[in-house]
């Protein structure tokens, strides 16, 4: 099959980057023709004064990109097109080039930008749903988008214009990364059998190494304020068992967050900063067990997939995908979201139980060969692939488990 793979990646690398190299890689091994159109947002920098216009309309509709994937396709002839993420360099115009040709398309939806111009539904330290319940207006009024009501407006154009070509064919198929996310998606509006699940994967796996001293808690991802501060919380309440955190990723700010530990005396907790991949994993092997404090609902955070790769636990928020992918008391432990007390409560025990998160950790790296493995994860791609190409549309009309059912007899 020849397949042309979209994807706009972002100026700090993040999992969307990693999952489209992921795939591009997956589909490569098993003997596909691949093309990239590839875009980067370092591109922004070449936008400034009143160029910062042209920008914002490029985003709401690019008659730029339209043409190179016009012909790309003239000059190609794939058999379909896998769109990752088109924010902001490509937008939605590639849509409207593909249905003109009749390439069939499958976008992976990522985040929740589709209707929600911060892309993650969260607000002010909450869950938000107002620009799904109300309007996207909501979100240009409170200035979700970097803090700014302006740059929030140019998305919010862009989703305007991308909705309204909602109901044609532009997109045959969707990935929805949860169970979770599906439902949110199909509540705020998407056809219900175009979208299907397919999570992410971890590629190539890391093993269990069995010979690791397990001596501290470990956090990996973006250092953003709101969950550091959470676990910097939680600390303070279990200072007086310094627990060792190690804390992994990058941000503006970490320097800050640095402080702030030092502020509170939380000796026991370190910052290495962003480090890479195996680095990261590495780090991840040597961990009791993982902290993933996430305020928002999240999609498939790539790190859980990553620490049960690894056969370790994870203690997670009760909330969105995440108390989805990991089940409480069996692959990690919830904590009541956003709860300082609670949170620490999860890691007093855990810490205490050393044997307990072993046989977690066990059933975690169980859960990553049954879920989250390459070779798992190739069939129900090229399922999704077979539907949107018209040849497995039966399938859209299955109930979610019997679709679950239909998909795990495939990868046998």
């Amino acid at each position: 099959m020849k397949i042309l793979i979209v994807h706009n990646s972002y100026q700090q690398p993040g999992g969307e980057d990693v999952v489209f190299e992921q795939e591009r890689r997956l589909l490569k091994r098993a003997g596909h023709n691949v093309i990239t159109y590839h875009r980067s947002n370092w591109e922004v920098r070449a936008y400034s004064g009143l160029s910062q216009v042209q920008l914002a309309l490029r985003t709401i509709w690019s008659t730029e990109t339209r043409n190179e994937i016009s012909q790309l396709l003239k000059h190609e002839k794939p058999d379909l097109v896998h769109v990752h993420n088109t924010f902001v360099m490509i937008s939605p115009s590639i849509f409207a080039a593909c249905r003109q040709v009749g390439v069939p398309v499958v976008q992976t939806l990522h985040n929740y930008r589709l209707y929600c111009p911060a892309a993650t539904l969260f607000r002010d330290g909450h869950t938000c749903e107002d620009c799904v319940e109300r309007s996207l207006w909501q979100g240009v009024a409170h200035g979700c988008y970097r803090d700014s009501r302006m740059a929030t407006a140019g998305v919010a154009l862009m989703l305007v214009v991308r909705r309204q070509r909602q109901t044609t064919q532009d997109v045959d198929c969707y990935i929805a990364l949860s169970g979770f996310a599906r439902s949110k998606f199909v509540e705020a509006g998407l056809p219900e059998d175009k979208v299907l699940v397919k999570p992410n994967f971890v590629h190539p796996d890391p093993g269990i190494n069995g010979n690791s001293e397990r001596n501290y808690v470990l956090f990996v991802g973006r250092i953003s304020g709101g969950r550091i501060r959470l676990m910097l919380a939680a600390w303070a309440r279990l200072n007086k068992l310094r627990i060792p955190l190690v804390i992994i990723g990058g941000g503006p700010e970490l320097p800050q967050l640095e402080k702030e530990a030092s502020r509170r005396g939380l000796t026991e907790v370190r910052f290495l900063g962003q480090l890479p991949r195996d680095q990261t994993l590495a780090a991840m092997h040597r961990a009791r067990f993982l902290v993933f404090p996430s305020e928002w609902y999240e999609n498939f955070p790539l790190t859980i997939a990553e620490s049960f790769a690894c056969g370790v636990p994870v203690i997670c928020s009760r909330l969105g995908a995440m108390q989805e992918i990991v089940e409480d008391g069996r692959t990690g432990l919830h904590f009541t979201t956003s709860d300082a007390a609670d949170l620490a409560s999860r890691v007093e025990w855990a810490w205490n139980h050393p044997e307990g998160m072993e046989v977690m950790g066990k059933e975690a790296r169980r859960e990553y060969e049954d879920k989250y493995t390459a070779e798992k994860n190739y069939p129900m791609l090229m399922e999704i692939y077979q539907c949107a190409l018209g040849k497995g549309r039966q399938l859209f009309q299955m109930s979610p488990g019997s679709l679950t059912e239909a998909v795990s007899k495939h990868m046998v």
